[in-house]
C-alpha cells in the first residue's frame, strides 16, 4: 500500500513568499483591469443613444468580477477545491461581510441588483445623456466613478476573505 501523499493546499493564487504583499499585488492588479474597463464603459457612455451604457455597463460587471474572484482564488470553483473546514471559513467570511458576488456564479440578475444598489448615480447618467456635450462628460463620468465604487467594493470583499483565510493554520496532510 502507497503511502499518503500530502495534500498542498493553496489559500489564495500567488507568489510563495509575504501572503499580504501577494494579496495587495492581486488587488493592484484587480484595480487596474477596473480602470481600464472603467475608461471603455465611460468611453461608450458618451455615445448619446440611451440605453448602450447600461448593457456595457452589465457587460463589464459580469466580465470584471468572476475575473476578480478568480484572481482571489474566491469562484466557487475554486472554493469547491478548498480543505472542507476552509470552505466553511470562506463561506461565513461571505455572508459575514455581505459579499454579494464573491464566490458565486455572477449571473445577469445579480449584477442588475448590484446596479441598482448604484441606481440614482446611473439614472442621473440617463438623464445627463440629454444635455449635449456637457451631459454626455458627466454620463462617462457617473458611469467611471460607479463601476470604479462596484469593483472596489467587490475587490475590498475578496481582500477580507482572503485575509481571514490566510490568518488559518496550515491544512493538515489527509
Amino acid at each position: 500500500m502507497a503511502a499518503a501523499v500530502p495534500t498542498e493546499w493553496e489559500v489564495v493564487p500567488g507568489v510563495a513568499g509575504d501572503p499580504l504583499a501577494d494579496l495587495q499585488a492581486i488587488a493592484q492588479r484587480c484595480r487596474k483591469k477596473v480602470t481600464k474597463n472603467a475608461l471603455f464603459a465611460a468611453g461608450v457612455a458618451v455615445v448619446p443613444v440611451p440605453g448602450i451604457d447600461w448593457l456595457t455597463d452589465v457587460g463589464v460587471l459580469m466580465r470584471l468580477l468572476p475575473q476578480i474572484n478568480a484572481e482571489f482564488g474566491l469562484t466557487p470553483e475554486q472554493i469547491e477545491r478548498l480543505a472542507p473546514d476552509r470552505r466553511i471559513v470562506v463561506y461565513k467570511a461571505i455572508s459575514a461581510g455581505g459579499g454579494l458576488l464573491v464566490g458565486r456564479v455572477v449571473t445577469k440578475d445579480l449584477v442588475l441588483r448590484l446596479i441598482k444598489l448604484v441606481g440614482v448615480r446611473l439614472t442621473t447618467q440617463q438623464a445627463a445623456k440629454f444635455v449635449p456635450l456637457a451631459g454626455q462628460a458627466v454620463s462617462a463620468a457617473l458611469t467611471f466613478t460607479a463601476l470604479k465604487f462596484v469593483c472596489e467594493q467587490h475587490i475590498r470583499q475578496c481582500l477580507a476573505v482572503a485575509r481571514q483565510l490566510q490568518q488559518l493554520p496550515a491544512p493538515r496532510e489527509t
